[in-house]
Parts: structure tokens; C-alpha cells; sequence
């Protein structure tokens, strides 16, 4: 069993938890997940890793209610354990495995949309603890749904906020941050951009014309989370990927951002699932070749 040690209501239908769980926490890195059940009839529910603690041995994970597993989820409390919390998953940023000089050459912009703050945040920190500085813009609908602003301002160089209705920070969207600070004369070199999936869309449509690179997170179309439900499968430069085993950070200037939209909302119903398995056929789930489900 895995115990929670620490639970928080961050923003409305949205909580943080931290988790004993230390063998995770002794090789996790930014950008990695886990896959937690609460009980034995529970659902597989893969989420980010949001922070860890490698000498208390805890993981810190954020989620939003969004269906019944998440919805039992938010009545969970500290002293509670999980049955199962399986990680780490998938493969850490990109960032981390960079030459150090090189890297600190780099002007980064981060992009965190809605619950995206939470993968975005163990990035940020972790290019602060290595001396990197980077900006990082965090939107959300209404300044009620925001959270981490504090804990990001002492990790970023620079913070911008944003709203959709303009009750917090800068009234937009986060690309509307971005080509305002382009045009104050701001330079990037590296974006990555992790939130809902219409988001990072625009954000790579319009970091496309600004010459700037872009990496995203695909882990808002994940299911099963270890390449055995087909819900994560997506196009990437012409090939198909599947975001719990090839990423779930991918060039999003090479994502192809309708299918994956598409087959988020086809998964939804018994049908979708069918109709996509009927269409896809040996690539359905396991064609990848790396996630042994083909067999």
C-alpha cells in the first residue's frame, strides 16, 4: 500500500496529493508519470508527476475530477493509501539529458495551460535547481481554477499570468501572452507548451511562425497508460507513437494535433473504440513494437 501523507484542495475540482511511495521517488525525473489504483476493483488512472521528495521518499500528483475514478479520488485523505502506484513512467524532458552549458545558453518558455501547470512546474524547478533560467506563462479560464502561482514565481526568471475573462493578470490566452512579449522584443529559442490539447495546438501553430521549437506533452489522451489501450496513439512526422511509451513530450510542430482530438473524443464511447480498432487494425494498441501489446 501506498499511504498519502498530505492532501490539498488547490482550485475548484482540483487537488494535490503527496504519496509514500520511494522507490518512485528515488528515480523519478520532469516529465515521467505513474499509473495509480486506489483499490482492487479500481481504475488505472495515469498521472504526472507533479514534484517528488527523494529523501522523504514522497510523490507529489495533481489531478482534476473528471469521471468516477477521479471522482472517488477527491474523497480520499491523508492516512488513506492506494492499493497500486506504478512509476516511473515514460520518459523524462528532453531538458534533462542536455549538456548543462548548452542548455543554460537556451532561452526556454514554458506554457502551461489549466492543469498543464502541474507537469510544467517539476520542469521549471528543475532547470532553476541547475541555474537555468526560464520563463513560464500560466493560464487558466478565471483566476479561481489557478494554483502554484506562488510556488512558480521562486522557480521561474519571469512569470506571466493570464486569464480567459481577464479576473487575473493578463486578459488572453497564453498565446496572446506569448506574441505580446515577441513583440516587446522577448527572444525564445525552446518552448515547451503542456495543457489541453486545442491549446497546445495554437501554441505550436503560432511558435511554428515564429521560427521558435516546441515541445509538448501528449498525456491528456492517455487511458491505460503502458501502450495496451491504443488510446494515446498518434500520428507524430508521418509515424505512429504512442504517448505512454515513446514520450509523452513530442516535437509539436510534428504532432498531428485533429487525429489525436479526433480519437480523444471517439475513445469516449464503446462505438468510437470499436469503429478506431476496426480502422486501425494491427496498429490498434502494441504496434508500436515496444509495448508488448500484440501479444
Amino acid at each position: 500500500m501506498y499511504p498519502i501523507v498530505k492532501k490539498e484542495k488547490l482550485a475548484d475540482k482540483i487537488f494535490l496529493m503527496d504519496v509514500k511511495a520511494p522507490r518512485v521517488a528515488k528515480t523519478c525525473e520532469p516529465g515521467q508519470f505513474v499509473i495509480v489504483k486506489m483499490d482492487e476493483e479500481g481504475e488505472r488512472i495515469p498521472l504526472t508527476i507533479c514534484d517528488y521528495d527523494r529523501e522523504a521518499g514522497t510523490i507529489t500528483i495533481v489531478f482534476q475530477t473528471v469521471g468516477a475514478s477521479t471522482e472517488r479520488m477527491q474523497y480520499l485523505e491523508a492516512g488513506d493509501a492506494f492499493q497500486d502506484f506504478v512509476g516511473p513512467l515514460g520518459c523524462a524532458s528532453d531538458l534533462i539529458d542536455m549538456d548543462m552549458e548548452e542548455l543554460k545558453k537556451k532561452k526556454i518558455i514554458f506554457i502551461a495551460g489549466g492543469v498543464g501547470t502541474a507537469p510544467v512546474y517539476p520542469q521549471v524547478k528543475w532547470l532553476h535547481e541547475h541555474g537555468v533560467d526560464c520563463d513560464v506563462i500560466v493560464g487558466s479560464r478565471t483566476k479561481e481554477l489557478l494554483f502554484f502561482i506562488d510556488e512558480m514565481k521562486k522557480v521561474a526568471a519571469n512569470l506571466y499570468v493570464t486569464t480567459d475573462d481577464g479576473s487575473y493578470g493578463f486578459h488572453g490566452v497564453g498565446t496572446s501572452q506569448l506574441k505580446e512579449l515577441v513583440e516587446q522584443g522577448h527572444t525564445y529559442d525552446h518552448c515547451v507548451a503542456i495543457g489541453p490539447m486545442i491549446m497546445m495546438k495554437f501554441v505550436c501553430l503560432m511558435t511554428k511562425e515564429l521560427g521558435i521549437p516546441t515541445v509538448v506533452s501528449m498525456n491528456p489522451i492517455m487511458v491505460d497508460g503502458t501502450g495496451m489501450c491504443g488510446a494515446c496513439r498518434l500520428t507524430v512526422g508521418g509515424e505512429v507513437k504512442f504517448a505512454c511509451v515513446d514520450g509523452p513530450e513530442f516535437d509539436g510542430h510534428l504532432v498531428d494535433f485533429d487525429q489525436a482530438m479526433k480519437r480523444q473524443q471517439l475513445y469516449k464511447t464503446e462505438e468510437g473504440r470499436a469503429m478506431l480498432k476496426l480502422k486501425e487494425g494491427d496498429t490498434h494498441h502494441g504496434g508500436c513494437g515496444q509495448c508488448g501489446g500484440g501479444k
